[in-house]
């Protein structure tokens, strides 16, 4: 499967496993590749599931397979290459194998399942002490502990500013370092993910807003005829989605609670739909009225940033027609499916599904209002 005739040239499968620093796989191995799924969906674990042709006498069960080359904790890295250009769609840790034996003949697999390498940080609770530390400045302090394996910090300063008073709270964290980190991310209305790539054994540890600004990837087309890249498309408008979140502050001096006006998402969230969807829900936050005020004012943007999307798209396109390979958390136009859902969108996520002559991409959009801001959506 190194080679798949999709679109005008084939797609090029490069795989990488080692322990920690991957090399290419033998080129036996990388023939007995059958398909390959990856699922990447932004504030989650990216995973893999990759399956193989296990013939009886051939390397993989004569050598590699005994011999611990497919066990847990492995590094695997997929790189697929398009039109002459390569992505690296993933890059993670082998947590299961499974066989299955057949009596007929070539019907043997062997399928290797992973998540991304964000497991690393999940794998050891810790309690570990932040004095004078915001909460960004805590995220690095994290990431640099895995840098060997070529993670580099992408991290966002928060919307609320929060400085730290040592006299008041020392923050602690009593937790793996990947709950921390995703525990600090929700209460600041941002997302952590890890991007693999631009080239192999690279990987971009985000912390920050989803991104909604920037250059639009190449458009969803439907109901355009021959210019359609995908077949169908499904929307959907949720109005109990959005809520109104409601927090409460109390002053430690004078002991008076204080109702915390709302604050603007747009921060977080930029708008991309025109008309903008009413929240038809309320609910009071928790805890709140003890927290510091920066701190509970970064609970209410995050609460009401998260509930924001109550648009949501799915959908599923070949490659071979669309011509690129769509990216999930990035903004992406969806052009002829009318007035009401036509515009950007939030690529929420994206599997990848890749077997012999086929390359599928199922997805899922989001937004959080109506009809298009602008009239050109980028082609």
């Amino acid at each position: 499967m190194a080679e798949l005739p999709v679109g005008r040239g084939p797609v090029h499968i490069t795989l990488h496993m080692g322990p920690k620093l991957a090399k290419p796989v033998p080129a036996e191995v990388a023939e007995a590749l059958l398909s390959a799924q990856i699922t990447a969906t932004a504030g989650e674990r990216s995973g893999f599931q990759l399956a193989f042709d296990l013939t009886k006498n051939g390397l993989i069960s004569r050598t590699l397979l005994p011999e611990g080359y497919f066990d847990p904790k492995t590094r695997l890295i997929v790189t697929v290459t398009v039109r002459g250009t390569p992505e690296v769609l993933f890059d993670g840790l082998v947590v299961r194998q499974e066989v299955g034996a057949s009596n007929q003949p070539g019907h043997s697999t062997l399928t290797v399942t992973g998540e991304d390498l964000s497991l690393l940080m999940d794998l050891e609770e810790r309690t570990d002490r932040y004095p004078n530390l915001p909460p960004s400045q805590r995220v690095l302090a994290i990431l640099g502990r895995y840098s060997d394996y070529g993670i580099r910090p992408d991290v966002y300063t928060e919307k609320v500013s929060q400085p730290p008073h040592q006299d008041l709270r020392v923050h602690y964290q009593t937790s793996t370092d990947l709950g921390y980190i995703n525990e600090l991310a929700r209460a600041n209305g941002y997302t952590f993910y890890l991007e693999p790539g631009p080239n192999p054994g690279q990987s971009s540890a985000r912390w920050g807003p989803e991104v909604r600004l920037g250059v639009r990837q190449h458009a969803l087309n439907v109901n355009m005829d021959a210019n359609s890249t995908v077949d169908q498309l499904t929307f959907a408008y949720d109005g109990t989605a959005r809520e109104e979140p409601q927090a409460r502050w109390q002053d430690p001096g004078t002991r008076q609670s204080t109702l915390l006006p709302q604050p603007p998402i747009s921060p977080l969230r930029p708008p991309l739909g025109k008309r903008p969807t009413p929240a038809l829900k309320r609910r009071t936050l928790a805890g709140t009225a003890k927290h510091q005020r920066e701190q509970a004012e970064a609970e209410l943007l995050a609460r009401a940033a998260v509930s924001a999307d109550v648009v949501s798209g799915s959908g599923s396109l070949d490659v071979n027609r669309h011509g690129y390979i769509l990216q999930p958390r990035q903004l992406v136009g969806v052009r002829g499916s009318g007035r009401t859902y036509d515009g950007d969108y939030f690529v929420k996520s994206v599997t990848h599904i890749l077997r012999q002559g086929s390359f599928q991409q199922n997805f899922t959009l989001s937004r959080e209002g109506l009809e298009a801001r602008s009239a050109y959506v980028r082609p």
